[in-house]
Protein backbone atom coordinates (compact mmCIF):
# COMPACT_ATOMS: atom_id res chain seq x y z
CA UNK A 1 0.00 0.00 0.00
CA UNK A 2 0.93 3.82 -1.17
CA UNK A 3 2.44 6.01 1.97
CA UNK A 4 -0.04 8.90 1.27
CA UNK A 5 1.64 12.34 1.60
CA UNK A 6 0.25 15.60 1.91
CA UNK A 7 1.80 18.51 0.87
CA UNK A 8 2.08 22.04 2.86
CA UNK A 9 3.95 25.32 1.43
CA UNK A 10 2.93 28.82 1.12
CA UNK A 11 4.45 28.70 -3.07
CA UNK A 12 2.53 27.26 -5.32
CA UNK A 13 5.47 26.36 -8.02
CA UNK A 14 7.64 24.42 -4.44
CA UNK A 15 4.78 22.16 -4.14
CA UNK A 16 3.88 21.54 -7.36
CA UNK A 17 7.47 20.33 -8.24
CA UNK A 18 7.79 18.57 -4.84
CA UNK A 19 4.74 16.40 -6.49
CA UNK A 20 6.08 16.58 -9.79
CA UNK A 21 9.25 14.74 -8.30
CA UNK A 22 7.41 12.07 -5.38
CA UNK A 23 4.92 11.33 -7.91
CA UNK A 24 7.86 9.02 -9.61
CA UNK A 25 8.04 7.17 -6.57
CA UNK A 26 5.78 4.04 -6.93
CA UNK A 27 5.37 3.86 -2.86
CA UNK A 28 4.40 7.42 -2.79
CA UNK A 29 0.80 8.87 -3.32
CA UNK A 30 0.60 12.90 -2.61
CA UNK A 31 -3.07 13.08 -1.58
CA UNK A 32 -3.57 17.04 -1.18
CA UNK A 33 -1.38 20.39 -0.83
CA UNK A 34 -2.43 23.79 0.38
CA UNK A 35 -0.86 26.76 0.95
CA UNK A 36 -0.67 27.11 4.35
CA UNK A 37 -1.22 25.75 8.41
CA UNK A 38 -5.11 26.37 9.02
CA UNK A 39 -6.35 25.36 5.92
CA UNK A 40 -4.16 22.23 6.06
CA UNK A 41 -5.41 21.10 9.19
CA UNK A 42 -9.19 20.71 7.50
CA UNK A 43 -8.03 18.61 4.64
CA UNK A 44 -6.05 16.54 6.82
CA UNK A 45 -9.10 15.85 8.83
CA UNK A 46 -10.96 14.41 6.15
CA UNK A 47 -7.53 12.77 3.71
CA UNK A 48 -5.95 11.49 6.65
CA UNK A 49 -2.47 11.54 5.23
CA UNK A 50 -0.11 9.15 6.53
CA UNK A 51 2.90 11.83 6.01
CA UNK A 52 2.78 15.54 6.01
CA UNK A 53 5.73 17.94 4.74
CA UNK A 54 5.20 20.68 6.30
CA UNK A 55 7.17 24.45 5.28
CA UNK A 56 7.79 26.60 7.95
CA UNK A 57 6.99 30.39 7.77
CA UNK A 58 3.66 30.68 6.35
CA UNK A 59 0.90 33.05 6.39
CA UNK A 60 -2.40 32.81 8.08
CA UNK A 61 -1.04 29.81 10.30
CA UNK A 62 2.84 28.96 10.12
CA UNK A 63 4.55 25.62 10.23
CA UNK A 64 5.22 25.46 14.21
CA UNK A 65 1.37 26.13 14.92
CA UNK A 66 0.08 23.63 12.26
CA UNK A 67 2.70 20.80 13.92
CA UNK A 68 0.70 21.49 17.15
CA UNK A 69 -2.44 21.11 16.23
CA UNK A 70 -2.21 18.12 14.03
CA UNK A 71 0.23 16.04 16.52
CA UNK A 72 -2.57 17.17 19.26
CA UNK A 73 -5.51 15.63 17.24
CA UNK A 74 -4.22 12.93 14.99
CA UNK A 75 -0.50 11.37 16.48
CA UNK A 76 -0.12 8.76 14.41
CA UNK A 77 0.41 11.28 11.26
CA UNK A 78 4.40 12.10 10.84
CA UNK A 79 4.75 15.68 9.97
CA UNK A 80 7.92 16.12 8.23
CA UNK A 81 9.31 20.29 8.41
CA UNK A 82 10.96 21.06 4.75
CA UNK A 83 11.88 24.73 4.64
CA UNK A 84 14.58 26.49 3.75
CA UNK A 85 15.52 27.63 7.50
CA UNK A 86 17.49 26.01 9.80
CA UNK A 87 17.90 28.60 12.92
CA UNK A 88 18.29 26.26 15.92
CA UNK A 89 15.25 27.17 17.94
CA UNK A 90 13.07 26.71 15.16
CA UNK A 91 14.14 23.37 14.83
CA UNK A 92 13.74 22.56 18.81
CA UNK A 93 10.78 24.03 18.49
CA UNK A 94 9.27 22.11 15.39
CA UNK A 95 10.64 18.91 17.09
CA UNK A 96 8.97 19.32 20.72
CA UNK A 97 5.58 20.43 18.63
CA UNK A 98 5.83 17.10 17.25
CA UNK A 99 7.60 17.18 14.03
CA UNK A 100 9.17 13.78 12.93
CA UNK A 101 11.58 15.66 10.99
CA UNK A 102 13.76 18.72 10.25
CA UNK A 103 15.24 18.85 6.37
CA UNK A 104 16.18 21.60 4.20
CA UNK A 105 14.22 21.98 0.72
CA UNK A 106 17.81 21.36 -0.98
CA UNK A 107 17.53 17.83 -0.18
CA UNK A 108 18.07 15.13 -3.36
CA UNK A 109 14.15 14.19 -4.09
CA UNK A 110 15.39 10.46 -3.38
CA UNK A 111 16.93 10.82 0.03
CA UNK A 112 13.79 13.06 0.58
CA UNK A 113 11.79 9.61 -0.45
CA UNK A 114 13.80 7.75 1.62
CA UNK A 115 13.24 10.05 4.75
CA UNK A 116 9.30 10.39 4.37
CA UNK A 117 9.50 6.52 4.33
CA UNK A 118 11.46 6.41 7.06
CA UNK A 119 9.33 9.28 9.00
CA UNK A 120 6.46 6.41 8.51
CA UNK A 121 8.14 3.99 9.68
CA UNK A 122 8.73 5.93 12.72
CA UNK A 123 11.92 6.79 12.53
CA UNK A 124 13.40 11.00 13.13
CA UNK A 125 14.74 12.43 10.13
CA UNK A 126 17.69 15.35 10.04
CA UNK A 127 19.30 16.91 7.23
CA UNK A 128 22.94 16.41 7.91
CA UNK A 129 23.17 19.57 7.57
CA UNK A 130 20.93 20.57 10.13
CA UNK A 131 22.40 17.67 12.27
CA UNK A 132 26.14 19.13 12.45
CA UNK A 133 24.66 22.69 13.07
CA UNK A 134 22.46 21.35 16.21
CA UNK A 135 25.54 19.14 17.35
CA UNK A 136 28.06 22.44 17.14
CA UNK A 137 25.28 24.45 18.85
CA UNK A 138 25.35 22.02 21.43
CA UNK A 139 29.16 21.42 21.74
CA UNK A 140 29.78 21.07 25.57
CA UNK A 141 31.57 24.53 27.37
CA UNK A 142 34.88 24.19 28.54
CA UNK A 143 34.10 23.33 31.91
CA UNK A 144 31.89 20.18 31.54
CA UNK A 145 28.58 20.53 33.52
CA UNK A 146 27.78 17.33 35.78
CA UNK A 147 26.41 14.16 33.84
CA UNK A 148 21.77 13.94 34.80
CA UNK A 149 21.72 11.21 36.67
CA UNK A 150 19.52 9.77 33.94
CA UNK A 151 22.08 9.77 31.84
CA UNK A 152 24.85 8.51 34.30
CA UNK A 153 22.77 5.24 34.51
CA UNK A 154 23.05 4.52 30.29
CA UNK A 155 26.06 2.50 29.66
CA UNK A 156 28.71 3.21 27.18
CA UNK A 157 27.31 1.28 24.61
CA UNK A 158 23.61 2.94 25.30
CA UNK A 159 25.01 6.44 25.30
CA UNK A 160 26.56 5.45 21.76
CA UNK A 161 23.15 4.27 20.37
CA UNK A 162 21.59 7.52 21.70
CA UNK A 163 24.33 9.87 19.59
CA UNK A 164 23.22 7.41 17.15
CA UNK A 165 19.45 7.85 17.04
CA UNK A 166 20.12 11.54 17.51
CA UNK A 167 21.57 11.52 14.20
CA UNK A 168 18.55 9.88 12.88
CA UNK A 169 19.78 6.54 12.11
CA UNK A 170 18.03 3.26 11.64
CA UNK A 171 18.58 0.26 13.70
CA UNK A 172 20.67 -1.04 10.44
CA UNK A 173 22.98 2.09 10.34
CA UNK A 174 23.14 1.73 14.11
CA UNK A 175 24.35 -1.79 13.76
CA UNK A 176 26.76 -1.58 11.19
CA UNK A 177 28.20 1.69 12.79
CA UNK A 178 28.28 -0.23 15.81
CA UNK A 179 29.33 -3.53 14.58
CA UNK A 180 26.60 -5.40 16.07
CA UNK A 181 23.31 -7.02 15.01
CA UNK A 182 19.82 -5.32 14.60
CA UNK A 183 18.38 -7.59 17.52
CA UNK A 184 20.92 -6.24 20.07
CA UNK A 185 20.60 -2.16 18.76
CA UNK A 186 16.52 -2.98 18.95
CA UNK A 187 17.46 -4.24 22.71
CA UNK A 188 19.21 -1.16 23.57
CA UNK A 189 16.59 1.07 22.16
CA UNK A 190 14.18 -0.21 24.38
CA UNK A 191 16.39 -0.47 27.39
CA UNK A 192 16.89 3.18 26.45
CA UNK A 193 13.16 4.50 26.21
CA UNK A 194 12.55 2.48 29.44
CA UNK A 195 15.38 4.23 31.24
CA UNK A 196 14.62 7.15 30.66
CA UNK A 197 10.94 7.47 30.20
CA UNK A 198 10.57 8.54 26.49
CA UNK A 199 7.73 7.10 24.50
CA UNK A 200 9.24 6.47 21.21
CA UNK A 201 12.48 7.47 18.85
CA UNK A 202 11.53 10.45 17.73
CA UNK A 203 11.02 11.36 21.98
CA UNK A 204 14.70 9.91 21.85
CA UNK A 205 16.50 11.71 19.07
CA UNK A 206 14.68 15.17 20.48
CA UNK A 207 16.30 14.23 24.35
CA UNK A 208 19.35 13.07 22.68
CA UNK A 209 19.76 16.43 20.81
CA UNK A 210 19.50 18.29 23.83
CA UNK A 211 21.58 15.83 25.86
CA UNK A 212 24.56 15.99 23.23
CA UNK A 213 27.24 18.05 26.05
CA UNK A 214 26.77 15.02 27.88
CA UNK A 215 26.96 12.45 25.70
CA UNK A 216 30.03 13.95 24.41
CA UNK A 217 31.62 13.86 27.51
Amino acid sequence: MAIRVFLVDDQSIIRNGLRALLQLEPDLEIVGDTENGQVAIAQITMLQPDVVLMDLRMPVMDGIAATRAIAQQFPAIKILMLTTFDEEKEIAEALRQGASGYLLKDTPSEALAQAIRAAHQGYAQLSPGILQKMMTAASPPSENPAIPPELAELTPREREVLRWIAAGASNREIAQALFISEGTVKNHVTNLLGRLDLRDRTQAAIFAQSALPFLNQ
